[in-house]
C-alpha cells in the first residue's frame, strides 16, 4: 500500500510539473530529471563501449599468448591472477573514494553475513562452467564449441525473464533469436556441418554450460542491483575475493603438479601479462554494465565484439572473411536495431 501511495504521489507530481512547463514556468524537479538523463546515458554508453572494445581484443591476446598453438603457462594461474588484479583495482578505486568522499554506509567494506553470503554463488557457477569446458572438447572440436557457445544468448534471455521477472517484448525475443542465428552464421565454415553429429553428451554439456553461464550472469546482476546505492567497487571486491578462492581451488584440482614442479609463473610473457590485464578490465566492465545497464546489453556487446575480433584478425593474422560472416554480421545488425526499437521499459 505504501508503495502504491508513493507511485501515485510521483505521478501527481509529474502531472503538476508538466502543467507548469506547459504554462511556460520552469519546474526544478522536471529540469533536474532531464539533466540527470544525460550523465546516466553517457555512463551506460561508456561502459558498454569499453566492454565491447576489451572483449574484442581478448581473443587476439589469447592467440598471441600461445606458442606453437599451445599454452606454455598455466591457464588456471592466469585466471587466479585476473581475479587478484580485479580485486586490487577495486580496492584502489575504493581508497580514492574514501579520500575524497569519506567512508559512509554505501562504500564501507564492513557488511553483514546476509549480504556477503550471496557472492560465492556466481563464482562457484563460473568455476563449474570452466571445468566443464575442458571436458566438452572430448566430444566436440574448437570450431564446433564456438558455435554451441551461442546457446548462451538464448539461455540468458530465458533466465533474465524467469529470475529477474523482466518482461521482454515479442520484438526483443525475435531480436534475440536473430542474434543467436547471426552469430552462428558468422562462425560457419565448410566443416561446420559436423556439429550436427555431436554426441548426446556433447549437447548436454553445451546446454548445461549455457545455463550455468546465463544463470551466473543474471544472478550477478540481481545481487548487484539488490542494493542500488551500494558502491560498485565494494560489490566487485566481494565478488572477486570469492573468485580468487575458487580459482585457487581450480589450480589445486587441475594444475597442482605442474605449478609445483615448474613454478607459478612458468611460461609467462609480456603478452600473457597484457592478456591478464585485459581480462581484469573486461571483468570490471562487465560488472559495471550489470550495475548501470543489464545482461541484455552485455550479450549484445560481447556478440558485436566477436564480429570486431574477426575484422581485426584480417589485418593481424590474414584471416579471410567468408560470405557466411557477412550474412551473419548483417543479421546481427538487424537484431541490434530490433532490440533497440522493441525495447520495453525495465
Amino acid at each position: 500500500m505504501e508503495y502504491r501511495k508513493i507511485k501515485d504521489q510521483d505521478k501527481d507530481e509529474e502531472s503538476a510539473g508538466d502543467l507548469e512547463l506547459s504554462r511556460g514556468k520552469p519546474n526544478s524537479a522536471a529540469l533536474g530529471a532531464l539533466s540527470g538523463v544525460a550523465p546516466q546515458w553517457k555512463r551506460k554508453s561508456m561502459v558498454t563501449l569499453a566492454l565491447t572494445i576489451l572483449t574484442s581484443s581478448q581473443a587476439i591476446l589469447i592467440v598471441w599468448s600461445k606458442r606453437a598453438g599451445k599454452y606454455d603457462y598455466s591457464v588456471t594461474t592466469a585466471n587466479f591472477l585476473v581475479e587478484t588484479l580485479k580485486c586490487a583495482l577495486s580496492l584502489l578505486a575504493l581508497a580514492k573514494i574514501w579520500r575524497t568522499e569519506g567512508v559512509n554506509e554505501d562504500n564501507r567494506l564492513s557488511t553483514t553475513v546476509d549480504e556477503v553470503i550471496v557472492y560465492p554463488i556466481p563464482a562457484l557457477l563460473y568455476l563449474v562452467k570452466n571445468l566443464l569446458q575442458y571436458y566438452i572438447f572430448a566430444y566436440v572440436d574448437a570450431p564446433g564449441y564456438q558455435i554451441l557457445k551461442n546457446l548462451n544468448i538464448i539461455s540468458t534471455g530465458v533466465l533474465y525473464r524467469i529470475i529477474l521477472k523482466k518482461r521482454l517484448s515479442d520484438i526483443e525475443w525475435a531480436a534475440f533469436i536473430l542474434l543467436c542465428a547471426g552469430c552462428t552464421t558468422a562462425q560457419l565454415t565448410s566443416n561446420s556441418d559436423h556439429v550436427l553429429q555431436t554426441p548426446l553428451y556433447g549437447w548436454v554439456m553445451a546446454i548445461v554450460m549455457a545455463l550455468l553461464s546465463g544463470f551466473a550472469g543474471v544472478y550477478t546482476e540481481a545481487i548487484i542491483k539488490k542494493r542500488p546505492q551500494r558502491n560498485i567497487n565494494v560489490q566487485n571486491f566481494y565478488l572477486y575475493v570469492f573468485g580468487m578462492i575458487f580459482n585457487a581451488v581450480a589450480i589445486v584440482i587441475q594444475d597442482f603438479d605442474e605449478v609445483a614442479n615448474k613454478g607459478f609463473f612458468h611460461g609467462y610473457s609480456f603478452i600473457t601479462v597484457l592478456m591478464i590485464v585485459n581480462h581484469a578490465l573486461s571483468g570490471i566492465a562487465v560488472s559495471m554494465v550489470m550495475k548501470y545497464a543489464d545482461n541484455i546489453v552485455k550479450v549484445y556487446s560481447t556478440s558485436v565484439a566477436m564480429l570486431l575480433t574477426a575484422i581485426v584478425s584480417v589485418f593481424l593474422f590474414g584471416f579471410h572473411l567468408s560470405l557466411a560472416f557477412f550474412l551473419g554480421a548483417t543479421v546481427v545488425s538487424v537484431s541490434v536495431y530490433l532490440q533497440k526499437v522493441g525495447k520495453t521499459p525495465r
